[in-house]
């Protein structure tokens, strides 16, 4: 591999909404630009129908992210498919990333923009079934379950959170807690509770998923009784928090207590030259819309910021590629 592969001005780290839309700006602002990720679109690909992206109706979550790919790509922008193992500074304006494959990528800038990995349940049939009535969003995928019968499965406030959205839609919520009852904030445990389209399985925990083509129930073990039941449902959803995976940039940059990466008005971590955007960062909100808008705040970010540096000339911020679009 030759330097010209191997040298950009800006690295990416991740190929979801914000990675992908922070590539597709910087391009635009005709930086050589790479994207680093281990697939492309994270979770959103997964995601069978979106309907709360502006401007597309119900898209699928894999051809959105491709049409992201397609947009940042006809811009400049180069995507490898590998996993960063270490981010390392060696000046404002000089970083090395290294990956599994063993190659090592230089920068002037770097984007980090990887999401956050969900808690799985770990039992047969979640893995065969995501995107096919499993889902680990509810914000994402609920209003696809109006009127059905649905299973939000998970422990403490992200399994009150999604049983609290889900009475609103579903003709019937499963919520099954592994604990003796519902640990989160007291007024939406209250509502939970106080539904009449909700039935709480507490001390339980989904052994199965079960379905053909898709879901179609659950099996639930009761761990006082030890009782197990099939209980058919259309869909589940797995609340259990997600995982921030950020090894490759610990000791590096500030992290906050859920190993988030810490984050100020313009997307700028505490290393100069390092910006982040998207689910790994202390942002709330993790939907795709807010992670495209955090991934070109972070790219004209790191624009503005190369300027100050002297690393690209001053002048007018152009906002047009190599191609029109």
């Amino acid at each position: 591999m030759n330097s010209s592969e191997t040298q950009y001005d800006v690295v990416i780290v991740g190929g979801a909404a914000a990675g992908l839309t922070a590539a597709l700006y910087s391009a635009r602002r005709t930086l050589s630009t790479l994207v680093i990720s281990k697939d492309i679109g994270g979770q959103a690909s997964i995601t069978s129908e979106i309907e709360n992206y502006p401007g597309r109706g119900l898209v699928d979550g894999f051809e959105l992210m491709d049409d992201f790919r397609k947009q940042s790509e006809k811009f400049g922008a180069r995507i490898v498919i590998d996993e960063v193992t270490r981010v390392t500074p060696k000046s404002e304006t000089s970083f090395e990333i290294t990956t599994v494959s063993g190659t090592t990528y230089s920068a002037k800038g770097v984007i980090l923009a990887f999401g956050l990995t969900p808690r799985d349940l770990g039992v047969p049939g979640e893995a065969q079934f995501k995107g096919r009535g499993v889902s680990t969003c509810v914000t994402c995928d609920g209003p696809l379950y109006k009127g059905k019968t649905v299973a939000v499965v998970g422990t403490g406030l992200p399994l009150v959170d999604g049983a609290e959205l889900m009475i609103k839609i579903a003709a019937h919520v499963y919520a099954v807690e592994k604990k003796q009852k519902f640990v989160g904030e007291k007024a939406m445990i209250a509502l939970v509770e106080a539904a009449p389209n909700v039935e709480k399985l507490f001390s339980s925990e989904v052994t199965e998923i079960l379905g053909d083509q898709k879901v179609t129930g659950i099996r639930v073990k009761n761990s006082v009784s030890g009782e197990e039941k099939n209980i058919a449902v259309d869909g589940v959803f797995t609340e259990l928090g997600y995982i921030a995976k950020t090894d490759c940039v610990k000791g590096v940059i500030e992290l906050d207590g859920e190993n988030h990466i810490v984050i100020d008005e313009k997307n700028a971590t505490d290393v100069p030259g390092v910006f982040a955007a998207g689910d790994i960062t202390s942002v709330s909100y993790k939907q795709v819309v807010v992670s495209a808008g955090e991934g070109a705040k972070a790219a004209l970010s790191l624009y503005t910021y190369l300027q100050s540096k002297g690393v690209i000339a001053r002048g007018v911020n152009i906002d047009w590629g190599i191609v029109k679009a």
